[in-house]
């Protein structure tokens, strides 16, 4: 077993303003829990859905199994109302749970290496086929495992959801469209663990990032990018099961016009509902977070006017390519001059 770090950042809490009297718990900020389960494919269906029950009568948000958790070879092939999915679409409606289920899809004849999000109902609430299939093995199955041609970002009942599969860690394109399409969590299942080039989407693209491996280990990067959980084989036996609790209200900041009128007005007139939680010197960047109940963090920066570092990058690009394609349309209209 091997716990490389943890840490509270990402914890958020729901406290109990009853004391015990009976009273329902009282939700800071957008607390989502989350589970990653890995394992080597070869493991029995029936024992993966035990893990997967298991793991979800102690209560979860979200559960993650490894990529093609039943292998891929010339008998795993299945459709999308085959065994895995039928066995853990019935675990997620028992236990109201969301799965994350790779399999190997087979579909009109074609091939794919894809991985299923199954809502709390049971039902298939987004598929996404691996963009970036590996060619020195996937292309050698048969039939070739074809590449996916889109990313996947899912709405939930508790954030966007995004999917990304092994060998795509190596595309930072796929991972900014999946900022663009407004992840705030991506489920990463694999064969491998990724490391410092998973942990760099994470830090370019502000949003957490989950992993499931064959390692088996799980790793999770926070929206700064700092790895806050690393666990390897902490069943033992080649089996590694984390849990995580992840704010997905607390929000990334660029200090450029943020940290001055605005952050300082947030601050004084809400003390007891946000506070700046970590301060990035060097990137000049901030963290917010709800520590009461409220609006939350988000909304609150949004109502005073604080743009979150992922649109503040994005308008900046759209500015600086408006004024690379047309330099002097664009001068007229910082200026507020209709050219004439």
């Amino acid at each position: 077993m091997v716990n490389c770090s943890q840490s509270s950042l990402t914890t958020s809490a729901s406290i109990d303003a009853s004391a015990g009297n009976g009273v329902a718990p009282v939700t800071i900020g957008r607390p989502v829990h989350a589970v990653s389960i890995g394992f080597r494919p070869g493991r029995a269906l029936e024992d993966v859905c035990a893990l997967v029950a298991a793991e979800a009568a102690r209560g979860t948000d979200i559960i993650a199994l490894p990529e093609s958790f039943r292998g891929q070879n010339e008998s795993s092939p299945e459709s999308l109302d085959g065994p895995s999915v039928h066995a853990l679409s019935e675990v997620a409606r028992k236990y109201r749970t969301y799965v994350v289920c790779p399999i190997d899809r087979m579909e009109a004849g074609r091939r794919f290496n894809s991985a299923l999000l199954l809502d709390r109902s049971g039902e298939i609430a987004a598929v996404y086929d691996k963009i970036h299939p590996v060619c020195f093995s996937e292309f050698d199955q048969q039939p070739p495992v074809a590449p996916g041609d889109h990313t996947t970002v899912c709405q939930t009942d508790f954030g966007r959801v995004g999917l990304a599969t092994c060998f795509d860690v190596n595309w930072p394109d796929l991972w900014r469209e999946l900022a663009r399409d407004g992840a705030e969590l991506v489920i990463w299942p694999s064969a491998y663990s990724g490391g410092r080039t998973l942990q760099a989407h994470a830090l370019q693209n502000s949003y957490y990032i989950l992993s499931a491996t064959w390692v088996p280990d799980c790793r999770v990067y926070d929206i700064d990018g700092e790895q806050i959980l690393c666990d390897r084989d902490n069943r033992g036996g080649g089996l590694n099961v984390s849990r995580v609790t992840l704010d997905l209200d607390r929000s990334i900041f660029h200090c450029d016009l943020n940290d001055s009128g605005p952050l300082e007005a947030l601050l004084r007139d809400h003390p007891a509902e946000i506070i700046v939680e970590k301060r990035l010197a060097s990137e000049g960047w901030f963290i917010l977070k709800a520590i009461g109940p409220g609006s939350g963090a988000r909304r609150l920066a949004a109502r005073y006017g604080l743009e979150e570092l992922r649109e503040y990058l994005a308008r900046s690009r759209r500015q600086i390519d408006e004024r690379r394609a047309n330099p002097v349309t664009s001068a007229f209209a910082a200026a507020g001059i209709a050219p004439g």
